[in-house]
């Protein structure tokens, strides 16, 4: 039996770096609470394995991400969405509405972010949001006075500034997964069901 992991090894994967790793303890423990909160070994993980402390960085940022609750969770997935979508990361986008739609985000409004600017399911506050995260992932950022101030007055200052830190991390992730050349994994094809098992 070989001793890498090759949980889901495409033939056709774009893959800059290996997703292989020996199978030591501490991967296969990895390995399998990835497959049983996600379904499959998520490739951005074994990607990060390659060094153990840029790892144990990511797992302790997203694990704290994942408590930030000021911000309405729709919105928070239409922005991280709108941002994945700019920088072009399909594996963001595939795994953010797996995510978003077993939170219980309205899977319409999570399947036309790309055409947000003619779809008729956003609020203007949604539309706003969209339009914050895609100005703050521009190069060079292209945020006005005008879109801090309206979000400001709709949104609180403590839930702005959550947005900002997702679009933020968002950012981070969708250009190191962009660099590294991962794509889909197919997470959005599970979207009937949710982790356990139960539908969404």
């Amino acid at each position: 039996m070989s001793d890498l992991v090759n949980d889901h090894h495409k033939e056709d994967t774009m893959a800059r770096i290996p997703l292989t790793h020996r199978r030591t303890i501490k991967v296969r423990i990895l390995e399998a609470y990835s497959r049983r909160t996600y379904g499959k070994v998520l490739d951005t993980g074994l990607v990060a394995l390659h060094n153990p402390r840029v790892f144990s960085t990511m797992l302790k940022t997203e694990n704290s991400a994942a408590r930030w609750n000021r911000l309405d969770p729709t919105l928070a997935a239409l922005a991280l969405l709108a941002s994945a979508a700019e920088i072009g990361c399909s594996w963001c986008l595939d795994f953010g509405y797996w995510v978003s739609h077993n939170q219980g985000v309205d899977p319409a409004k999570l399947e036309q972010v790309t055409r947000r600017d003619t779809s008729e399911l956003y609020s203007e506050l949604e539309r706003r949001v969209m339009e914050y995260s895609v100005a703050m992932t521009a190069t060079p950022p292209t945020v006005s006075d005008e879109q801090v101030a309206a979000l400001r007055a709709e949104l609180g200052d403590a839930a702005l500034v959550e947005l900002t830190a997702l679009v933020a991390l968002e950012n981070q992730r969708s250009r190191t997964n962009a660099a590294m050349g991962l794509t889909s994994q197919g997470f959005k094809e599970q979207c009937e069901f949710s982790p356990s098992g139960v539908r969404a």
